[in-house]
């Protein structure tokens, strides 16, 4: 199997979220999903100095681009129970089959990404399937080609890592990797690790 894999350098990424607008136009997905999004972490704070003035200290800020991993061990494959969670012997893209789908939301609450979401249109789960479709005639991921900063490359997992090194997938604000996830990223020069962090996520609610 040519497991495909994401590749993210959180250094070119400038947070325009072109990346996310593109795939919610370009697959119509309703205004309460979304099949990538853009993560914005900041922290530190403004200190009073001597003159009377506020100034930042230790302040920070970087943007993760975060869809579905295609895991090799997903977590949403192993908790549905009605086999609607598909991973591709070829490619190892994780996808959702409708049909089989019941919409229990077994896989929303075990995905440690929250890559897939419940559409409440049709009373199914949906989520990136890595634009499986295109893919399959020989192109790339909407997200990856929309990106004006070139933050996002996709391949086999091995050609990605052989262009980028292994990268780093336990930073702020992704959580521990428990499920090898195929998301290869160039963490950003100012990135916490997972777990000591000393920031939060600023995105508005309506925005995640």
């Amino acid at each position: 199997m040519a497991q495909y894999a994401f590749h993210f350098d959180s250094n070119k990424c400038s947070g325009c979220k072109t990346c996310q607008v593109s795939c919610k136009e370009t697959y119509k997905l309703p205004a309460n999903n979304l099949y990538r999004k853009v993560l914005n972490y900041q922290g530190g704070a403004w200190e009073l100095n001597e003159a009377g003035s506020y100034v930042p200290s230790g302040v920070f800020g970087y943007f993760m681009s975060v869809a579905c991993n295609h895991c090799d061990e997903p977590a949403c494959f192993g908790n549905c129970p009605t086999g609607a969670i598909q991973k591709d012997e070829d490619t190892g893209i994780v996808w959702v089959d409708a049909e089989s789908c019941i919409g229990c939301k077994a896989c929303v609450t075990a995905c440690p990404y929250d890559a897939p979401s419940f559409n409440e249109e049709s009373g199914l789960v949906i989520k990136c399937d890595m634009c499986k479709d295109e893919v399959a005639a020989g192109g790339k991921p909407i997200c990856v080609t929309a990106c004006p900063m070139r933050a996002l490359d996709f391949g086999t997992r091995e050609d990605m890592e052989a262009l980028y090194g292994a990268g780093d997938v336990e930073v702020e604000p992704l959580p521990v990797n428990s499920t090898g996830p195929n998301l290869i990223v160039n963490p950003h020069r100012n990135a916490q690790k997972t777990g000591s962090g000393t920031g939060a996520l600023v995105n508005l609610e309506e925005e995640l």
